[in-house]
Order: C-alpha cells, then sequence, then structure tokens
C-alpha cells in the first residue's frame, strides 16, 4: 500500500472468522508507513482465520487471514516444513565432584637487605623539561643534586652554573617542607539530602517513524549537503497578504506565499527542481512541492502538483485540505508521492533559522523561519522592518553553490515584491 513499506500493522479487523465476504469487501484498516487505510478484499469465501494480531506489525508477503469454504482444512497451508530427524546425540554426563582447597605453605621469608645509603633522588623524566643550561646539568649530576629542587635565576628562570654552585639542599628541603605543610582551606559546604526516583517510558516504534528515520538517515549520510542562508524582507509581502485577504476565498498565509513563489523560481532555475539517479540527473521541467506536515506519529510531506500555474488561493484551499486529512491520516498514497521540491516552515514555532535534511528524491529543502520585526538600515536610515531567514539544502552532487544562490536570488525578489507574482 505504499512504495516505502516493509511491514504493516492491522490496525483493526472489520471481519470475523464465520462471516462470509466477496470481492470488493472492506475487511481491515491498515497502518501503512503513512497513513491508516482500509483494506479491500478481492476474493469470496468464508473467514476461516484471522493470522495477523491488530496493533503488531507483520512483514509484507506473510498471511493475514484464510478464506476458503466453511470446514476446509487449511491447516497445511500454514505448517512450517518439519526439519529432519535425526538421532540427537547423548548429553554429556558430569559428575559433581567435591573440591578441597588447602593453604598452600607460606614461602619462606626472604632475608632483608640492609636499607642503603642516602642519596639525592635521581631525575626524572620531568627534569628534561627544565629549563638549565649543559653545564648546569652536568654540574648537578656530579655533586648528586636533584635538577628539580634547584631555583632557576637565568632567564625565563632557567638553571644556569651559579644556581648550582649556592644550591643549599637544607634550605631547598625546608622550602618544601613549608609548603606541604601549608594550611588548606577547611571550607565545607553543606548539602541538603535530596531523595529522587528515576522513571521513564518506551513507546513503541510506529511504521511511519521507522521509515522517517530510515530515510533521512539515508539522505544525511549519502548526500553531501550543504546551506545556504538568505534574509528577505516581508513587509511588501505583509501588506500583499493583508489585501489578498480581503477579498480571497480562502485565506493565504505566509506559508503558501513561500509556496508559490518557490514555484516560479524553480521555473526560471531548473537545476533546483533535480534529483540524483545515480548514473544520470534528472532535471524536472514540472513543479511539484511537497510541504512538510508534522502530526503525532512524525513527520508527513503531501504535494501541491503544478504549484506554479495555481494561484495563491488555490494553493492556500489545497494545503488547508492536506492539512486535514494529515492529522486524521486520510492522506492516500497519491497525496504524497511525486515531490521535484520541498519546503518545511517552522516559523509558527518562533524558530528564527534553522537547516533540514534533503527529501529524496529531490536535491533541495527550504527551511522557512519566522517572521521578525527588526530594525532594518535602508538608504541610509534605519527604520523598522519585517524579516525572515530561509535556509536552502542543496545536494552537493546535483547542486553547486551559485547555482543555490540565484533560486535564492529569484525567491527574495518575488517575496519582496509579491505583485511580480501575480504577473
Amino acid at each position: 500500500m505504499s512504495d516505502t513499506m516493509s511491514e504493516g500493522v492491522v490496525a483493526s479487523w472489520l471481519v470475523k472468522v464465520g462471516d462470509k465476504i466477496k470481492s470488493g469487501d472492506i475487511i481491515a484498516e491498515v497502518e501503512t508507513d503513512k497513513a491508516t487505510m482500509e483494506f479491500e478484499n478481492f476474493d469470496e469465501g468464508t473467514v476461516l482465520a484471522l493470522l495477523a494480531e491488530p496493533g503488531k506489525a507483520i512483514a509484507i508477503g506473510a498471511p493475514m487471514m484464510v478464506i476458503g469454504n466453511p470446514g476446509e482444512d487449511f491447516s497445511a497451508l500454514l505448517a512450517a516444513p518439519a526439519a529432519p530427524e535425526s538421532t540427537p546425540a547423548p548429553a554429556p554426563v558430569t559428575e559433581a565432584v567435591p573440591v578441597v582447597s588447602t593453604p598452600a605453605p607460606a614461602p619462606a621469608a626472604a632475608p632483608v637487605a640492609p636499607a642503603p645509603a642516602p642519596v639525592a633522588p635521581a631525575a626524572t623524566a620531568t627534569d628534561d623539561l627544565l629549563k638549565a643550561s649543559p653545564l648546569a646539568r652536568r654540574l648537578a649530576a656530579e655533586r648528586g643534586i636533584n635538577i628539580g629542587m634547584v631555583n632557576g635565576s637565568g632567564d625565563g628562570g632557567r638553571i644556569v652554573k651559579r644556581d648550582i654552585d649556592f644550591f643549599n639542599p637544607a634550605n631547598a628541603a625546608a622550602a618544601l617542607a613549608a609548603q606541604a605543610q601549608a594550611p588548606m582551606s577547611t571550607t565545607t559546604i553543606s548539602l541538603p539530602a535530596f531523595v529522587g526516583e528515576e522513571k521513564f517510558e518506551e513507546i513503541p516504534v510506529s511504521q511511519m517513524r521507522k521509515v522517517i528515520a530510515a530515510r533521512l538517515a539515508e539522505s544525511m549520510f549519502t548526500a553531501p549537503h550543504f546551506y545556504l542562508t538568505m534574509e528577505i524582507r516581508m513587509d511588501q509581502a505583509a501588506k500583499a497578504r493583508e489585501a489578498i485577504n480581503a477579498v480571497a476565498p480562502v485565506k493565504v498565509s505566509f506559508n503558501d506565499m513561500v509556496v508559490k513563489a518557490s514555484a516560479l523560481a524553480l521555473k526560471k532555475h531548473p537545476k533546483i527542481n533535480s534529483s540524483w539517479l545515480g548514473d544520470k540527473i534528472r532535471i524536472n521541467h514540472h513543479v511539484n512541492i511537497g510541504i512538510a506536515m508534522a502530526v503525532e506519529e512524525g513527520l508527513l510531506v503531501p504535494v501541491v502538483r503544478f504549484a506554479d500555474g495555481k494561484s495563491l488561493s488555490h494553493i492556500a484551499a489545497e494545503v488547508k485540505d492536506f492539512s486535514g486529512k494529515a492529522k486524521s491520516k486520510k492522506l492516500q498514497p497519491a497525496d504524497w508521492s511525486g515531490n521535484t521540491f520541498t519546503i518545511s516552515n517552522l516559523g509558527m514555532f518562533g524558530i528564527e533559522e534553522f537547516t533540514a535534511i534533503i527529501n529524496p528524491p529531490d536535491a533541495c529543502i527550504l527551511a522557512v523561519g519566522s517572521i521578525k520585526e527588526t530594525v532594518v538600515v535602508e538608504k541610509g536610515e534605519m527604520k523598522p522592518g519585517k524579516v525572515m531567514k530561509v535556509t536552502l539544502s542543496c545536494d552537493h552532487r546535483v547542486v553547486d553553490g551559485a547555482s543555490g544562490s540565484e533560486f535564492l536570488q529569484t525567491l527574495k525578489a518575488y517575496l519582496e515584491n509579491p505583485v511580480t507574482m501575480l504577473a
């Protein structure tokens, strides 16, 4: 029921065992990766068994139900092939044997060697990092002085000959001891006891979410993405929308205006309206724009076909219809197939700027942010203005930076002077 399905879920059965059914009857509601759809029967007979348990996924090609004649034996159809008989090898017999461990005799005490006479500590690996002249190092080694205890008086703390000549081990040891015995902060912080509870919930992954995860991961790690961001002044678009909505039969949104402007810009820049097919690039001369819509289970992308030739009111009515169908899971496969370009808009959530993952097989996707009132500079003067940021995600196998930039310039021109979209 969908070209991306690998498994499905019977949401509910509309028949029961013993019912007589004929071709054309609706026998179940099936949850695909994108919608819940009615499943039509193509045979005639009696329902002998319902094999798919509602709510549990079954693989494509697995039996869902059995239709036949009343009382017919169908067990042979479902029986798995028997494994070849073989004589099982006898299991090894093990016998528990008590094991008694006896303590090993203690080794004889080794003779204790007399403690060696105290010598100056040997230089460590960190001594190599100290700044010291070669002569100072040689003198320190000859006199048994740990060069790490010597304070340098040369440039940058470098140890030189006079530091070795005037080195006093007793003074150095006293300085180290005083440093070790320096009082440390004894301030402690008393924290009250806090008892919390760790808890979580796990929910099964829906068919829709599985497909979204697989397709977007494949897109992100297969298509080399790059991103182009542009600011667009929306002052004139806001005035045009207000005037249009005063007479239009359907209220036009800013997103509808972005759809129309994108469609017209794609006609002028067909490279952006393309697909990577491995050994060739398909340049589409028709413009079908997918509109990303959030639903409870994930994301759906219904398609406004031939958007460049439709009026703003037509696009607005179509998008509103798709939105209602998406939320009620009434979209059909024809509604979400055939996109050549996709728009994802998070402006209604107050998101100013974001990047989107390309929706295969498209070569590009446009991420639209919110319209923000800010201070803009116009002809050297500061004044209030409405600004919207858009980011174009491009598949670098198909689209280059210059091509993407030219498309955004054309999109900007349409939105900043909306009357040109009506020409």
